[in-house]
């Protein structure tokens, strides 16, 4: 079968292939060899500035050559390396033997080959190339994806600030809201949430098979490898890889750092499956229409449906990615002794679910774009629920001290239904101050929103 996206296995390259573009050249294998390459020459450039007489600094020609093997790094340069690993059977050498094969009609850089990988351990490599990836996929995907969401959910915040809505705490009547509220209390989640995804440390490790410099010591033991390593790893880009060092270790980084990004953005997810699942209740109860699209079908018999498959879809890969984002901050800390390979194959799969993270936010933006609110259906979902306005009038009551309010109202609400004249009537024969009277005749489950509006705006 010839490879196309209709005989793609993960629908990530099949059906939404477009969708994840700009996620694929940093997670996938092609990614995961571009950032190892660009580890095994800032390390390289790095070793020839030491300081060691017998690896001389590089020429300016030769920086700038090494250099653009990272920039320019291509799909048929990965394909080289591929060819060659078919025969070392091992991908950082492979990686190792494809620079090198770069040095040849260039004396410069062949006599200093050996100096390519040195001291490494394969694991140094993976780690920093790893976080490398990781730092560029959230930096440039993930969070821009999550900030489209948040930019238009605050918005509709702001929008529908004042747009009083009936609440249904346990799916039944409740003290009545505002939209635009309801819409807020989101977005400071998701706030959080983004925050918390933004503000972790991304970490690396360059310190040997073991993670006491054994083998750099071996070569040169009077050498400060720990301070060398750190500058390494947090020198800004392209130098250096800008990340943050991580000073203990077995052979592999700890991977603390990753679960807890994963943990983050798994936090992230979940805010938005109860979104999706509540914005989705609120489009079947009427309270928003969904933009018509010329051509398109809601179901193959029904020709009058027009589903919200744009929520649904999000909560689907909602859920995906959570599944795999909590395996993965589970089982990649753990490692038996100072190394197994569980996960090696285990963080092949980073982009996976990364990748349905950004697809279920792009699916919620889509879904927000189609959203009209239907202003008279709440309104008229607000003016057959008169019985909401039992709490306020008992409140009063009991400001004023008349007796048993509570069960008053209890009695004269509970399972009945309620309208304007039963509750006005109600109040009417309240022997309270004739101010307070008439300022709760004057409310109407509309009015009785408390600081929903003023919450809502200020987000």
């Amino acid at each position: 079968m010839t490879f196309s996206a209709i005989s793609a296995l993960s629908p990530l390259d099949g059906r939404y292939a477009a969708k994840l573009a700009t996620l694929r050249p940093l997670m996938s294998e092609q990614g995961y060899m571009h950032r190892r390459v660009q580890v095994e020459v800032a390390w390289f450039i790095a070793l020839s500035d030491a300081g060691f007489s017998e690896f001389k600094p590089l020429s300016p020609g030769a920086r700038t050559y090494l250099l653009a093997l990272v920039k320019n790094f291509s799909e048929v340069d990965g394909e080289a390396i591929k060819t060659i690993e078919k025969t070392t059977n091992h991908d950082v050498k492979a990686v190792e033997y494809w620079i090198k094969s770069k040095f040849d009609a260039r004396p410069e850089l062949l006599a200093a080959g050996e100096f390519v990988h040195f001291a490494c351990t394969s694991e140094d490599i993976n780690n920093t190339s790893h976080a490398l990836q990781l730092k560029s996929a959230r930096d440039l995907v993930l969070l821009p994806a999550l900030d489209a969401v948040i930019v238009k959910l605050r918005g509709m915040a702001h929008t529908f600030a004042e747009v009083s809505m009936l609440s249904r705490t346990h799916g039944q009547t409740a003290s009545p809201t505002t939209v635009g509220k309801e819409i807020a209390n989101v977005v400071v989640r998701l706030v959080t949430a983004r925050e918390k995804i933004a503000g972790i440390k991304i970490m690396g490790k360059m310190n040997g098979a073991v993670g006491n410099f054994n083998a750099h010591l071996s070569a040169w033991p009077d050498f400060d490898w720990e301070a060398f390593s750190r500058k390494v790893i947090e020198t800004p880009e392209p130098l250096g890889l800008g990340l943050t060092f991580q000073p203990y270790s077995i052979q592999i980084e700890p991977h603390d750092y990753m679960a807890e990004m994963f943990d983050a953005v798994a936090r992230a997810d979940t805010i938005l499956i109860d979104w999706a699942r509540d914005v989705w209740g609120y489009v079947s109860l009427g309270y928003f229409k969904q933009k018509l699209r010329d051509g398109e079908v809601g179901s193959s018999t029904m020709p009058h449906k027009v589903n919200p498959i744009d929520f649904e879809n999000a909560e689907g890969n909602l859920g995906l990615a959570n599944a795999l984002l909590k395996h993965l901050s589970e089982k990649l800390p753990i490692s038996r002794w100072q190394r197994d390979l569980t996960d090696s194959t285990v963080l092949r799969n980073m982009g996976v679910a990364l990748g349905y993270a950004v697809l279920a936010y792009q699916s919620l933006l889509t879904g927000l774009n189609k959203l009209e609110i239907n202003e008279v259906a709440i309104a008229d979902d607000l003016d057959t629920s008169w019985e909401v306005l039992a709490e306020p009038i008992q409140t009063v009551m009991r400001r004023f001290g008349l007796p048993q309010p509570y069960e008053q109202l209890k009695k004269f609400t509970r399972g009945e239904a309620m309208t304007r004249e039963l509750m006005q009537g109600f109040i009417a024969g309240l022997e309270i101050p004739e101010l307070e009277k008439q300022r709760l005749l004057a409310m109407t489950p509309a009015s009785y929103t408390g600081k929903a509006a003023e919450l809502a705006r200020r987000v």
